[in-house]
């Protein structure tokens, strides 16, 4: 929202309802009271007076935390860990994989990382402080309470009573840059890394991740660094994006490159994947794929050729569907895991569509939003919430969807006087929720663990939060 410009602030907008939509930007420095009737501001459409800062209202959040690692990461995943689901007692602990973009070939390098006691801090309603002499804390395990650090700055007051969150880390040594990092849900430790040297390289950071597990203090940087030989390596014809473990058959993997090729990676005795012949379908780069969340056969994937593909692994020759997707690039996809007919899609002109598979043809999606201004870079559905759904884009938003939202105006007029900023019209009922304040947003994902919580990567380094209203 707009406030009259006391001193520098960056980011964010106003609080979300609970029932209806909510907009807000995140400020990474501290604001104080809005003053006048707040605003909903809309980047790419609204401007900025030089009298005027944006602002935010701290309890839109149950949680935010920023935190940075040397270099910027183009993409991550959140790793599965062992304390329990689904989790929502604060302070959390958080265990994830990223790949570094150096600025030199031989500064790159896999990051293990565990965040841990991630706490509130000013923001949302405070739960109960957890007991100290609980041994067994059974919903988030050893960590405590939490906020920031040097390592991890956070949005918190100073008069936070949460002690500070810990970024503990081991940095694995890699040749290249890292175009795409994803954990195999079987095997958390087992990782697949898309290089921009053209080959897909298999490591297994299992050790890193028990250390990391039991570590209190965090390490020096020279315990931090870790040496961990690839398990396999296949190189592509070119650099590519696209990577996708199976859920339904463990250590099953699919990869596609920037020239149309797509490869299977089936898992053999001793450790060792048998890579399959190139798939045909696309005719361009292909972006994005996904399995099935039920077929063990099935996977889809999005290309530069504007057009999305279902292949059955029995016929590499052809695909099974083909549907012209958008008038332009289709950047990425997500198959919902909770309605396995659902999938979603996100192209170059900004444009979000949603897909039934029963029926599916080139212009039958079921739901078109075009709010990013700019290009999709990232989609996925929500592991718990079926009609949930989140998007980034190259207009530095993070968006939170509900298909099942409807506008209620009598809402909106009650919940006016608690200080929510007046919605504009034009913005979609689906639109729950609105995160900004990073640059060149290119990743996000929900925790699968822990209920609401999303995580983002840009050039300026991670974002980890929980709307208040989900």
């Amino acid at each position: 929202m707009r406030n009259p410009k006391k001193g520098k602030s960056k980011a964010s907008k106003p609080k979300a309802a609970a029932a209806a939509e909510a907009d807000n930007l995140m400020a990474v420095d501290e604001a104080g009271p809005s003053s006048g009737v707040p605003q909903v501001w809309r980047p790419g459409i609204d401007p900025l007076a030089d009298d005027e800062e944006l602002d935010y209202d701290p309890t839109a959040y149950d949680c935010l935390h920023k935190f940075s690692l040397e270099w910027p990461c183009l993409s991550f995943d959140i790793v599965r860990d062992e304390l329990g689901a689904p989790r929502s007692t604060f302070p959390h602990t958080v265990f994830m994989l990223a790949g570094t973009q150096a600025a030199s070939a031989r500064q790159n390098c896999l990051a293990v990382l565990k965040l841990a006691q991630l706490g509130q801090g000013r923001h949302g309603k405070k739960q109960p402080a957890k007991k100290p002499a609980a041994a067994d804390e059974s919903d988030d395990g050893e960590d405590s309470e939490s906020s920031d650090d040097s390592s991890m700055d956070d949005s918190d007051d100073e008069d936070s009573k949460e002690p500070p969150a810990r970024l503990h880390h081991r940095l694995v040594p890699q040749p290249c840059g890292i175009n795409r990092v994803r954990s195999c849900p079987q095997q958390p430790g087992l990782a697949a890394l898309w290089g921009d040297s053209g080959s897909v390289r298999l490591l297994d950071v299992s050790e890193q991740l028990r250390q990391l597990a039991g570590e209190e203090e965090v390490a020096s940087k020279a315990a931090s660094n870790a040496q961990v030989n690839p398990l396999q390596t296949h190189a592509h014809t070119t650099e590519g994006f696209a990577v996708d473990w199976s859920r339904v058959k463990a250590g099953r993997l699919a990869t596609g490159d920037c020239r149309k090729h797509i490869h299977v990676w089936e898992p053999q005795e001793a450790g060792r994947w048998q890579v399959s012949s190139p798939y045909n379908g696309h005719s361009g780069s292909v972006e994005d794929l996904q399995w099935s969340p039920s077929e063990e056969s099935v996977f889809a994937s999005c290309s530069a050729d504007r057009s999305i593909c279902v292949f059955d692994t029995r016929e590499r020759s052809k695909a099974m569907l083909q549907v012209s997707a958008a008038g332009c690039d289709v950047n990425v996809l997500s198959w919902n895991r909770l309605v396995g007919y659902m999938l979603a899609s996100g192209d170059d002109e900004g444009g979000l569509r949603v897909w039934d598979l029963r029926a599916f043809k080139e212009g039958g999606f079921v739901s078109q939003f075009n709010f990013h201004r700019s290009h999709v870079t990232s989609v996925e559905w929500s592991p718990y919430e079926s009609s949930m759904l989140a998007t980034t884009g190259g207009d530095n938003q993070a968006l939170v969807w509900d298909l099942a939202l409807e506008r209620d105006p009598e809402e909106e007029a009650a919940l006016a006087p608690q200080g929510n900023a007046a919605l504009q019209e034009a913005l979609p009922s689906q639109l729950l929720f609105v995160h900004a304040g990073q640059a060149d947003i290119k990743e996000l994902h929900w925790h699968g663990q822990i209920p609401g919580l999303l995580l983002t990567t840009a050039a300026d380094g991670f974002n980890l939060f929980r709307p208040s209203n989900l």
